[in-house]
C-alpha cells in the first residue's frame, strides 16, 4: 500500500492506512502487544482457586492465565514447544497441569515443561536424544501485575511498573468501581468487522455518546449538556469520560437546536423500571468509562459493571470481550437490578448496539482512500484533560501515545 506521510507530530489527523496496511498491523504486534505495556488478561475473580484458568491473548499471541497452589497468578504462551499445538483450547477451567493433545508434552501451571511422552524411547529404539534437557524448553513467559482484582501482562523487561504504566490518576479511576470484592455474573464474545483501533478510539470518544446512541438521548441517560468531563493519563494512553444525571439539564437547547438523529420522540420502555436503578456511588456519577492502552475498558453504566477485553484478529477483524460483574455483597434487589440492566451494554445492548456496527461502518467507508485522514479537531488540538465531553482530547492522547510506540 502506498502510505502518505504521517505529519511528525500530528494528531488532529489520523491517515486512514494505519487502520488498513497490513505491515503496521504485524508492527504493531511487535512495538506494542509484545513491547512495553501492560496488557490485560483477566479478573482475579476468574480465577477462583489453585487450578482455575482462563486462556486469553496478547495481540494475536495466545496466553494461559492460571492461579497456582500459593495463590500466584501465572502466565504463559497456549502453546506446546514442540510442534506449536494449543495447550487450552476452551475459555477456561480447572486443571492440574496442561497436556498437549498431540504428542502428550506435559507443562505445569507456571509453563515449566514437565514430561516428554516415550522420551526414553519404546524397547530401547527411538526417544529423544540423550541430552534432551525440559527445563531448556518451554512457552515463553508472561510476567504478570496485579491491581484492584485485576490481572494484566507483559513480555518486556523494559515495561515499566504497572501503576507508573496506568499513573495514578486512572489506578485510582479503576479503584472508584474495582472498591470491593467483586463475582462474575456474565460474558459475551462479540466479533466486530473492523480494525482493533476503532474500538479503541470508540471506548474513549465520549462525543459520539449522545450522538450515535438513541437510547442515551432519548431516555436522558447522558447528553452532552450534564456534568462530566474527561480525564487523559500523562502520556495519553489511557482515558476517562464520566457524566452525571442531572435532572435540572433534562431539556437542553443546543440539543433541540442542533435537529439531530437521535432526537426522538414517541419511544417508551415497556418495562420502565430498567432504568430506575439504585445510587451506589456517593459523588452522583452515573457513567464512567475507563480505557486502558492498548485494549481493555472497564465501565460503569448506571448499575452495569463491566470490562472489555480488545483483541486483534487481523487488520479488519477484532474479537471483543465482555465480562459482567456485580459486587459480593449485593443484595438479591441490587443483583436483580444488574442482571435486568445488562440489557443496556453488551453486543445486543440498548445503548452498546451501535457501538459494534460503526467501526464496521468506518472500514467499509475507507477502501478507497487510504491516502486520505480522519479529522480529530472537536475541542482544539489539546490531548490532557477537559471539563467537557464536547471534545476529541482523549483520542487525540490516544494518537499521541500510539505514534511513540509504534516511532511514526
Amino acid at each position: 500500500m502506498n502510505k502518505p506521510e504521517w505529519a511528525e507530530g500530528v494528531v488532529t489527523r489520523v491517515p486512514y492506512w494505519v487502520f488498513q496496511d497490513e505491515d503496521v498491523y504485524r508492527a504493531e504486534q511487535e512495538r506494542i502487544y509484545r513491547g512495553p505495556v501492560w496488557s490485560f488478561l483477566c479478573l482475579e475473580a476468574e480465577l477462583p482457586r489453585p487450578g482455575d484458568y482462563r486462556t486469553v491473548s496478547l495481540g494475536d499471541m495466545p496466553v494461559i492465565a492460571v492461579r497456582d497452589d500459593d495463590g500466584e497468578v501465572h502466565a504463559f504462551e497456549n502453546r506446546c514447544v514442540h510442534r506449536g499445538a494449543l495447550l487450552a483450547y476452551d475459555d477456561g477451567g480447572n486443571a492440574r497441569d496442561f497436556t498437549c493433545a498431540y504428542h502428550n508434552w506435559r507443562y505445569d501451571r507456571t509453563g515449566a515443561l514437565k514430561s516428554v511422552a516415550f522420551q526414553r524411547g519404546v524397547q530401547g529404539k527411538g526417544g529423544m536424544p540423550k541430552d534432551f534437557c525440559l527445563s531448556q524448553h518451554r512457552p515463553k513467559r508472561v510476567r504478570t501485575a496485579r491491581l484492584h482484582g485485576l490481572v494484566f501482562g507483559t513480555l518486556s523487561e523494559r515495561t515499566p511498573p504497572l501503576e507508573e504504566f496506568l499513573s495514578p490518576v486512572i489506578v485510582e479511576r479503576i479503584g472508584r468501581v474495582m472498591h470491593k470484592p467483586v463475582e462474575i455474573i456474565g460474558r459475551f464474545k462479540q466479533t466486530l468487522p473492523n480494525n482493533w483501533k476503532l474500538y479503541l478510539e470508540n471506548t474513549r470518544d465520549s462525543y459520539h455518546a449522545s450522538l450515535l446512541h438513541v437510547f442515551f438521548t432519548t431516555f436522558r441517560i447522558n447528553r452532552l449538556s450534564q456534568r462530566g468531563g474527561l480525564i487523559v493519563s500523562p502520556g495519553g494512553e489511557h482515558a476517562v469520560s464520566f457524566s452525571a444525571l442531572d435532572k435540572t439539564a433534562q431539556s437542553s437547547a443546543e440539543y433541540d437546536a442542533e435537529k439531530l438523529r437521535s432526537q426522538v420522540d414517541g419511544f417508551s420502555l415497556a418495562d420502565p423500571s430498567l432504568l430506575q436503578g439504585f445510587d451506589e456511588f456517593p459523588e452522583g456519577v452515573t457513567l464512567q468509562v475507563t480505557s486502558v492502552f492498548p485494549g481493555f475498558a472497564i465501565a460503569h453504566v448506571r448499575n452495569t459493571l463491566a470490562v472489555r477485553r480488545i483483541v486483534p484478529r487481523g487488520v479488519r477483524k477484532t474479537d471483543l470481550y465482555w465480562t459482567y460483574m456485580g459486587y459480593v455483597d449485593d443484595t438479591p434487589e441490587q443483583r436483580k437490578m444488574r442482571l435486568k440492566q445488562l440489557n443496556l451494554v453488551g453486543p445486543a445492548g440498548f445503548v452498546s448496539l451501535e457501538d459494534g456496527m460503526i467501526g464496521g461502518f468506518v472500514q467499509r467507508g475507507i477502501p478507497g482512500s487510504p491516502e486520505e485522514q480522519a479529522i480529530i479537531e472537536m475541542g482544539g488540538e489539546a490531548t490532557g484533560t477537559q471539563d467537557t465531553r464536547a471534545t476529541e482530547a482523549s483520542i487525540r492522547g490516544l494518537w499521541k501515545a500510539y505514534r511513540r510506540y509504534m516511532g511514526i
